[in-house]
């Protein structure tokens, strides 16, 4: 075959990968435009997508955590197995929660809807490749941002005593403690959340999938349970920080500052390794509690 041939072998090749490829995502995106744009175009919808998503997830793991005192095979995967999580724990971090998104999300988001003009939507979807890139590079940033800013936090005796303390009245880590944060920090992972895909010039659909994604690992984070399907399980060469090691840092918060990669804490020798998670028998958990 002459380089000539070869060239546009490899061009046709190239053509028929990049139509595939954005084809995936299309047939999706148009259907959302065509029944529910003005929805999508509305500055309240990522809000609304982020606390929803939020609100599932803190479910999901705290009926988890009222099932687990009696539901061994739950049991079995909580960090802490000697601790239980009670209607007043719920209580005070779900009403803080309430509070923050009652006195500064929620009319920050209307008056956004309000002097914002509606997002103008692009008629094509992005790549595949485009949207997988664009959600890891919003995470790559907004894990070191965090990062710099929870060192921060730490290393700073007042900015620890007056804006994240209250995140660390809780050492053991359990869904609702995600978002038991001051103000200040809330609109600060807010802020990089949003403006993060902006900077990376991402599809509003990366963008808004980057939010999801952060929702979810975020939580994670804060679980209290080491499934065998979690994301530090599934990335390799522990890469991931994930719910161990985050529950470590609210037992020696000295360490473990960045949010979701590993690298940063290496780098910065701040890195702690979590005691693996030993499963009691029922006859020890019955010592523990006599």
């Amino acid at each position: 075959m002459n380089p000539g041939s070869l060239r546009g072998v490899l061009d046709v090749s190239n053509t028929t990968w990049a139509l595939s490829e954005r084809s995936v995502l299309q047939p999706m995106w148009d259907y959302l435009q065509q029944n529910h744009e003005s929805t999508l175009r509305s500055p309240l919808f990522p809000v609304i997508l982020s606390v929803s998503m939020y609100l599932v997830l803190v479910f999901f793991y705290t009926v988890l955590d009222l099932l687990a005192p009696t539901w061994p095979s739950i049991r079995r995967y909580q960090i802490h197995q000697d601790r239980t999580i009670t209607w007043s724990n719920i209580g005070s971090t779900l009403a803080l929660t309430t509070y923050n998104h009652l006195l500064y999300i929620f009319p920050a988001a209307v008056a956004q809807w309000l002097w914002r003009p509606p997002v103008p939507l692009p008629r094509e979807a992005p790549t595949l490749t485009a949207f997988l890139l664009g959600i890891v590079g919003c995470t790559v940033v907004f894990d070191f941002q965090y990062y710099l800013w929870h060192l921060l936090h730490h290393r700073v005796g007042w900015l620890y005593r007056t804006f994240h303390a209250l995140h660390h009245q809780y050492r053991q880590t359990f869904s609702l403690v995600t978002q038991y944060l001051s103000a200040w920090e809330l609109f600060s992972v807010g802020f990089w959340t949003t403006v993060d895909p902006l900077l990376l010039q991402c599809h509003c659909l990366t963008a808004w999938a980057f939010m999801l994604f952060n929702i979810w690992v975020s939580t994670e984070d804060h679980c209290g349970y080491d499934f065998p399907w979690a994301m530090h399980r599934l990335v390799p060469f522990g890469l991931w920080g994930g719910a161990l090691r985050h529950d470590a840092h609210h037992q020696q918060p000295g360490t473990n500052f960045a949010p979701f990669f590993a690298h940063w804490d290496w780098l910065g020798g701040t890195a702690t390794m979590p005691a693996p998670v030993k499963t009691k028998t029922r006859k020890e958990r019955d010592e523990k509690e006599a």
